[in-house]
């Protein structure tokens, strides 16, 4: 009775329009009132414990760097890279879409962030180039998917906070998925590009090559000081993403000379703004989570459903369309946070690794951002196509039978997402 009250509570608010965070700070609060034996002060504390982390410092500067890059015209150097290497192919400028977010993914971190950074610049290219609207925003929306994917995710960074996973294991778990699909999206914009005779948009010059090269080398760097450093062991990723800020702070500011003070002021307060929403989230996720624990709600869980079924093909199935729905209603960063400390206990039942149930967390909620009525990352790239986004959603559609095969080998191959934390990390 006491765990439905906390439930309903969360639920009830959540309905009437109340934002995540109060929802589930009030319902742990009016859940403390009702039961009577949880003091208030505790409640104060664990929201405080919550956002008193380590790890949580990397989110602020993972935000800050890949805003840092975006106003200080790096971005647009990326772009010019990408269209020289594989602009030349059929449905050039679709196949510079995937490849140039595979490398900004390095950068950002997060799906809205590439199509708000990166995508404005490939669907208004593309639609310069004779490309269908629909065409050029569902190509961008579904390779905007790889920013959560390749290291450094910021849902991943939540997903590891939340559920004490390691950051490092998740970031290398994260790679493979991440390059299959981008391999799978160039396969699918080469079928497209037969189907409806997109041809190439650039002819293949070594010596512009070399030239974007030389001209984006510098920011192309990031991924590789990020990743590589901490594949080293010279860094943990909160210092990575330190790194990173910096590094991108070096290049606007003493290298290419286009970031101004007002510039980094104004990118500032914006990461400071995006990171309080977040911590919020975070503080109020604790306490509901740790109340969830505390009135053996998970574990309850947990043995409600393997009292259904032991077979752990369908509980992950079941897993999977749950975790589908939810993204279709609630954005990947708050899903996370409500979902891991009800969810996780019941996939360690099964024998499903924290690592491995974190990428498949992450892909389906990061899903429900291309579809109504959350969509976020569409209404983005319907805004900058000039397009309705019902017009948009038909673009995406085609995209997520790749991205929706990719989810399944996640969840029934767990090579494929834990051969890198194995090898490098176990």
């Amino acid at each position: 009775m006491t765990a439905a009250i906390l439930l309903l509570g969360f639920l009830g608010l959540l309905a009437i329009g109340v934002p995540v965070a109060i929802s589930l700070a009030g319902a742990s609060v009016i859940f403390a009132l009702i039961d009577g034996s949880i003091p208030m002060l505790a409640i104060v504390h664990r929201m405080v414990g919550g956002v008193d982390s380590f790890p949580l410092l990397c989110v602020p500067f993972f935000i800050l760097a890949g805003m840092l890059m975006n106003t200080g015209g790096i971005t647009e150097r990326i772009y010019d890279f990408a269209v020289a290497s594989v602009g030349w192919m059929k449905g050039g400028l679709g196949q510079v879409n995937v490849v140039g977010s595979v490398i900004f993914a390095g950068m950002s971190g997060t799906a809205v962030g590439d199509a708000a950074g990166l995508g404005t610049i490939e669907v208004r290219a593309m639609r310069a180039h004779g490309y269908d609207p629909k065409f050029a925003v569902g190509i961008t929306a579904a390779s905007s998917m790889l920013g959560p994917l390749l290291p450094p995710s910021l849902p991943l960074v939540i997903y590891g906070v939340s559920a004490n996973a390691s950051i490092g294991q998740l970031f290398a778990a994260g790679i493979i998925p991440g390059l299959i699909v981008a391999v799978c999206l160039m396969l699918m914009v080469r079928w497209y590009a037969g189907r409806y005779g997109y041809g190439a948009d650039a002819k293949f010059r070594l010596h512009e090559m070399g030239r974007t090269l030389f001209r984006g080398f510098l920011p192309l760097l990031t991924p590789v000081i990020i990743i590589g450093g901490m594949r080293g062991g010279a860094i943990t990723p909160t210092e990575g993403a330190i790194c990173a800020t910096a590094y991108a702070l070096f290049l606007g500011v003493v290298v290419y000379r286009t970031l101004g003070l007002r510039a980094i002021a104004k990118v500032s307060f914006e990461a400071v703004e995006i990171t309080g929403a977040i911590l919020i989230i975070l503080a109020g996720s604790e306490i509901f989570g740790w109340l969830l624990t505390t009135t053996r709600v998970s574990e309850q869980l947990v043995g409600w459903v393997l009292s259904i079924t032991e077979q752990r093909w369908l509980i992950l199935l079941i897993a999977n369309i749950f975790l589908l729905i939810i993204g279709l209603a609630i954005e990947p960063l708050p899903a996370i946070l409500i979902l891991t400390p009800i969810m996780l206990p019941i996939m360690e039942a099964i024998g499903v690794d924290p690592v491995h149930f974190g990428l498949i967390m992450v892909l389906n909620l990061c899903i429900g951002l291309l579809t109504p009525p959350v969509g976020i990352v569409v209404f983005i790239l319907a805004r900058v196509g000039g397009i309705s986004f019902e017009e948009a959603v038909r673009g995406v559609l085609p995209f997520m039978v790749p991205l929706i095969g990719v989810l399944l080998l996640v969840t029934y191959v767990p090579e494929v997402v834990m051969f890198l934390p194995t090898l490098w990390y176990r």
